[in-house]
């Protein structure tokens, strides 16, 4: 995957983008049954543990995210056929993959609020979260196990390998100045963009869609995917911590070079390198973003919101081949509503 400039794509826009929220909000109540279900079955997986351990994945699964990917997976089985029990399944199984992951992610990057409450290793420290997330990851392989279609849970198991792999990879590759662009799109495909392909190829497979069309979602879910997590990272330099509800500036605290440092650091003189370095070392955050900010240097923060935005119109582009039902056109919307985030991030 490469950043460039993208074409645009042919579908006409369904509706006018009022505000990244509302457009998302719009976009759920067309899915709005199958996603009341599918946070029924978020909340009654506690039951499935040792109440000694119940109370504290009420927390974990209690506090409500976007539900970007059930809601991905829900509007690709409408767009690829009928939504039925198996796809509300694979949307809880999914987001119970990610739930992990936020566990485990809080841990490494030391955050202290997530969803505007306090995180679990706030609150009961890393060993306890740790466990926790891997309780979640276990439990959600567990459930893809009860797909009539074996290949499905196999394609979950290897997906939450390769979500796991590139938070590993990334961990390794911290305070690396030889951490390249391309590297760092490798490792945000892996550790977010490949669960995001999942949601949708998964339910275009539940559908018995026809192979090229299960192939067309597959590539539309890891571009959104990987915009999203460029978008993520633009967040925590460029976001507000009462908007956001989460620790922001963790990245740089903990040394991860993410799509604006290493686009600054690209076309960087020798001093400006050693002054972006010196830094982060000392964890000057905030003269760190200041000089992402700054076109005089590049404007690296803004470059990257255009990399974003571009990767996800490449997306949209790949439904041109979709026959147009009211999902696959919210699809295309899904990916307006994520471009409007982006553009209110732009200094």
């Amino acid at each position: 995957m490469e950043i460039s400039a993208r074409s645009q794509p042919k579908r006409t826009r369904v509706t006018a983008i009022a505000s990244p929220a509302s457009s998302l909000a719009d976009l759920a109540r067309l899915v709005q049954p199958h996603l009341e279900q599918v946070e029924k079955r978020i909340a009654q997986q506690a039951a499935s543990f040792d109440p000694a351990i119940e109370g504290y994945v009420v927390y974990a699964v209690g506090s409500r995210g976007k539900r970007l990917r059930p809601l991905l997976a829900l509007l690709v089985a409408g767009a690829s056929g009928r939504i039925n029990s198996d796809h509300v399944d694979l949307a809880v199984i999914v987001e119970l993959i990610h739930i992990a992951t936020l566990l485990h992610d809080d841990v490494m990057d030391e955050a202290e609020r997530r969803r505007a409450q306090p995180t679990a290793n706030a609150r009961w420290g890393n060993s306890l979260s740790v466990l926790l997330g891997d309780c979640l990851f276990a439990h959600a392989l567990t459930l893809s196990t009860n797909f009539e279609n074996a290949d499905i849970g196999r394609a979950i198991a290897r997906t939450a390998g390769t979500v796991c792999s590139g938070e590993m990879i990334q961990t390794q590759r911290r305070f690396d100045l030889n951490l390249t662009v391309q590297d760092y799109l490798r490792i945000v495909e892996m550790k977010t963009g490949s669960l995001f392909s999942a949601a949708a190829e998964l339910a275009a497979v539940i559908s018995e869609a026809e192979p090229n069309v299960i192939e067309t979602f597959k590539n539309f879910g890891v571009q959104v995917g990987t915009a999203y997590q460029i978008y993520d990272d633009c967040i925590d330099l460029a976001g507000n911590e009462t908007v956001t509800g989460k620790t922001l500036g963790t990245d740089l605290r903990k040394g991860k070079f993410t799509l604006p440092v290493l686009i600054f650091l690209r076309s960087a003189s020798e001093f400006e390198r050693e002054h972006c370095c010196q830094l982060v070392l000392e964890e000057k955050i905030e003269e760190m973003i200041e000089l992402l900010k700054n076109s005089a240097t590049n404007g690296a923060l803004n470059e990257s919101i255009t990399a974003g935005s571009d990767l996800i119109r490449e997306a949209q582009c790949t439904l041109d081949g979709i026959v147009s039902n009211p999902f696959a056109d919210a699809l295309f919307s899904l990916g307006d509503a994520l471009c409007e985030m982006f553009d209110q991030l732009r200094v």
